[in-house]
């Protein structure tokens, strides 16, 4: 056994131990989300951009809007992509390079969780039917990571999509023409959130940091829209729930989800 699982095995146990008594090794209640600060307009070139912080996890997002071709089955309806990337200086085990499958599945997860609940109306994306529309394109880097980087992802990009402005074009000689000074609101129908939860051991807990990251058995990120509806789920670890778990995270994820959704209301006002 390395030096390193010696570690983790006394971390875990650590973590375990105070779970057994309802406690966490940062003092907060199983169910509590770290303190939440969102800053929008991060990027002032960007169409739209926030900053979010996750108790010490930080993430960067910027929206880019452009004309772009429908996908074939499509035609009628704009484009939505999420990416995401790591800095080397985001954590000592990061290094340069193609994404990791983590990355990947962390950019799928977060843009699952916006493109099921319908944020953006993408059928209002349309310049010219079958031949060009409009690509919304939110791109997160991870500046500092502490764990749960699903949900900093994610609420780092609704903020970006509930502060970006598209510009305006017209189908003009078989082509797109920007329009000047015609900016506007993205069509936003509702606000998702994304809750993660980790299991160690027999325990739930919301918003899982560093430690507790790389203690966990299994985790779920839950996400829902603006009337408490799931539309987006992901299950992630070694180990799984119970029916009996899977009910209780539900359950979680709507409730602490609607105390999110409040704050980022607040941050799409204030960046207006």
């Amino acid at each position: 056994m390395t030096s390193t699982s010696v570690l983790d095995d006394l971390r875990k146990s650590q973590i375990l131990e105070l779970l057994e008594q309802g406690k966490r090794v940062d003092g907060r209640a199983l169910d509590e989300v770290r303190e939440i600060r969102i800053e929008t307009n991060a990027i002032p070139k960007a169409n739209g951009s926030a900053r979010v912080f996750l108790g010490d996890t930080e993430v960067v997002c910027g929206v880019k809007i452009q004309p772009d071709r429908p996908f074939p089955d499509t035609g009628d309806k704009g484009l939505f992509i999420c990416t995401a990337e790591l800095l080397p200086l985001s954590h000592p085990t990061v290094e340069t390079g193609p994404p990791q499958p983590h990355v990947i599945e962390l950019a799928r997860v977060v843009d699952r969780g916006i493109r099921e609940s319908h944020m953006v109306d993408v059928s209002q994306l349309v310049i010219e039917k079958d031949k060009s529309v409009i690509g919304v394109f939110a791109d997160n880097v991870v500046v500092d990571y502490d764990g749960n980087l699903f949900d900093a992802c994610s609420y780092a990009s609704v903020a970006a999509l509930l502060t970006s402005k598209t510009p305006k074009w017209n189908w003009v000689d078989d082509s797109p023409t920007l329009v000047e000074g015609e900016d506007t609101p993205l069509p936003i129908t509702t606000i998702p959130v994304s809750v993660t939860m980790g299991k160690i051991g027999n325990h739930i807990i919301v918003d899982p940091n560093g430690d507790e990251w790389e203690s966990m058995d299994a985790r779920i990120t839950i996400t829902t829209d603006g009337d408490g509806n799931i539309c987006a789920l992901q299950k992630g670890g070694f180990d799984g729930f119970t029916q009996e778990e899977i009910n209780q995270c539900g359950e979680i994820s709507v409730r602490v989800g609607a105390k999110i959704r409040e704050k980022l209301k607040q941050a799409q006002t204030a960046g207006q």
